[in-house]
């Protein structure tokens, strides 16, 4: 057996990767790739066997934020040429879930721009949800409206929302670099916060932010901390504009590597293959789907996806099935 099924057998028995086998996955050299894959693939196929999840984000409200995060399009220090609107209204976030089952995707994920919503949005978005869950019961939705306030989450939780979203983004190490309007703790403590409640955590990273390798597995190993139900994984797609711009760190075959890497330290969780996929793996999107269990459907907050017939393709040329199972609420009530 070759050293990366040696991991995935130490990952089925329960047992921890150290930071130097962590960072040999990282490190492994490109003829590595398909067995680094194989081996990911047996840990994902016990957990979730060839099913995939398919998440949708409406853009409910764009640009207009204060904050001044050095990735992000729809920032304060932004200079791009993206659309800007205020909260869409209730019919429109309504009719964005239908959408959403039409395509068979099982979550749908209610994003707004914004430090954290005003009384009158959080108003708008809580009418939406109840009206969501009254058409489509079985829809699990995904609320990310940034940092939340008191009270907050159990509205929230009240009208049906099944999951909260809010990303780390990056290392502890290096939020600083990243963005200086609020702290990484800040972050931690929403998810903190909406789990409490109740709200299944979902929170993830953005991968070729300038990070060095010790960071990406910090990151892996902070979500595991806070336990986070699903992990998406971004893949930095440099805007022009942003004051990433121009940065252009990443490879298909490492981003692979990094999507192995959650695998084997967040074992039992949904791993999505998530913004910046379509630039950053290019053709190699299908192995993606070997260590991840996730990906979404569309287009992103501010750029663009893949074509639907394609990501439907690749599912059933893998030999995949599109996973439709409700959210179990009770097992993210228990955390």
């Amino acid at each position: 057996m070759n050293v990366y099924g040696q991991l995935a057998d130490k990952v089925l028995n329960g047992e921890e990767i150290t930071d130097a086998e962590a960072l040999s996955v990282l490190d492994s050299p490109d003829e590595d790739l398909l067995p680094l894959l194989h081996a990911a693939y047996q840990v994902r196929k016990h957990y979730f066997g060839n099913k995939v999840k398919l998440n949708m984000i409406i853009n409910t409200k764009s640009g207009l934020c204060p904050e001044n995060c050095g990735y992000c399009a729809q920032s304060i220090v932004s200079k791009a040429p993206i659309e800007k609107y205020p909260l869409l209204d209730q019919n429109e976030i309504v009719a964005g879930a239908q959408r959403a089952k039409d395509l068979n995707v099982g979550t749908y994920c209610i994003v707004m721009s914004g430090r954290g919503p005003t009384h009158h949005e959080l108003d708008v978005v809580v009418d939406s949800v109840k009206e969501i869950k009254d058409k489509h019961a079985d829809m699990t939705v995904c609320a990310c409206l940034g940092i939340l306030k008191p009270g907050q989450a159990e509205r929230l939780k009240e009208a049906g929302v099944d999951r909260y979203n809010h990303n780390i983004n990056t290392s502890k190490n290096n939020h600083e670099n990243i963005t200086t309007s609020h702290t990484y703790d800040d972050r931690v403590r929403t998810v903190d916060y909406a789990k409490s409640m109740g709200i299944s955590p979902c929170s993830g990273v953005i991968i070729g932010m300038k990070e060095k390798k010790a960071d990406v597995i910090d990151m892996a190993r902070s979500l595991k901390v806070m336990d986070a139900d699903s992990i998406p994984v971004n893949f930095l797609h440099a805007i022009d504009g942003t004051p990433l711009e121009g940065t252009n760190e990443l490879d298909p075959r490492y981003c692979l590597k990094v999507l192995c890497l959650f695998r084997f330290i967040n074992p039992t969780k949904e791993i999505r293959i998530s913004g910046g996929r379509e630039v950053n793996l290019r053709s190699l999107q299908p192995f993606g789907l070997f260590p991840a269990n996730s990906i979404f459907i569309g287009d992103y907050l501010t750029t663009e996806g893949a074509e639907r017939n394609y990501d439907y393709q690749m599912m059933e040329d893998l030999g995949f099935e599109i996973d439709m199972e409700p959210l179990n609420t009770e097992r993210a009530t228990a955390h």
